[in-house]
């Protein structure tokens, strides 16, 4: 998917909503393990009910990983039912992968050629050539961590480098890497102070932004200050759409709270005349 058709979506939806696909046995509905593939049929409800309200679903890697080669094919039939069935979502693999050379360029072919994703998560911290191999795949972004909503985001990303933060160095170095036009950044919601200053460096960039909801971020101070002419900015939720319950009603739960979230995103947009 090209950057222009997201935006499109984003119009013609009248959400930038990203939905999290983390999924925790020990949280879905009962019911749901008594099936051949559980997790599988969990994101299937969650991603029917939802498809028409939001523009993106992002699984976590990790929580498939932690269920072996059984948690890996529900990874692949999850993002095949999506590009089958809901071709017009934008799908990210948040894998936070990161490595040098041939390693970067497997994962990127596991995430953009195996499975199809549209985009995947990367780490920044061993530079440009563990970068740029995802960055070599035409139609596919690289989502790089820039500035993060966890507590430990500070023990790092907001020192300063030779008088600047270092995760505003990650931001403008990486723009000086090949095919940097195919990256994407994540910025935490819960720092939304520092929107202002990441739009100065990637005034047109979209930033996929996590914390909103759960993690205490807001939505509207998001906007206030990372918002771009494009809305640029793919605002994450997982737990507080996924399991908003956790017994039978949990299909109709989900899309209530994906559907409170999408109205408050209709009307930003509205205020901001896109």
């Amino acid at each position: 998917m090209t950057t222009q058709q997201l935006i499109e979506q984003i119009k013609l939806k009248k959400s930038f909503l990203c939905v999290g696909l983390d999924v925790d046995l020990t949280k879905i509905p009962q019911h749901l393990l008594e099936l051949e593939d559980s997790i599988f049929e969990f994101n299937k409800a969650i991603i029917d009910a939802t498809h028409d309200l939001c523009v993106s679903y992002k699984p976590n890697t990790a929580f498939y990983e932690a269920y072996g080669i059984k948690g890996w094919k529900s990874l692949q039939k999850t993002i095949n039912y999506i590009n089958e069935k809901y071709p017009e979502i934008f799908t990210i693999a948040d894998a936070k992968r990161g490595d040098i050379g041939n390693t970067s360029t497997m994962y990127a072919k596991a995430f953009f050629e195996d499975l199809n994703f549209d985009s995947v998560t990367v780490a920044p911290y061993m530079g440009k050539d563990s970068v740029e191999p995802f960055l070599a795949f035409k139609d596919k972004h690289t989502i790089l961590l820039a500035l993060t909503s966890n507590e430990g985001a500070f023990d790092f990303q907001t020192k300063f480098i030779d008088g600047n933060e270092l995760y505003k160095e990650v931001i403008e170095t990486s723009k000086t890497w090949k095919n940097a036009e195919n990256l994407m950044y994540v910025v935490g919601a819960t720092k939304a102070e520092y929107f202002i200053e990441v739009r100065k460096i990637v005034p047109d960039s979209f930033l996929l932004v996590p914390g909103v909801g759960a993690q205490g971020g807001s939505l509207s101070e998001v906007c206030k200050y990372g918002m771009n002419k494009n809305v640029g900015l793919l605002i994450n939720s997982s737990r507080g759409i996924i399991y908003a319950s956790t017994q039978s009603d949990f299909v109709q739960k989900a899309r209530e709270e994906a559907l409170k979230i999408k109205n408050e995103m209709e009307e930003i947009l509205r205020n901001f005349n896109f």
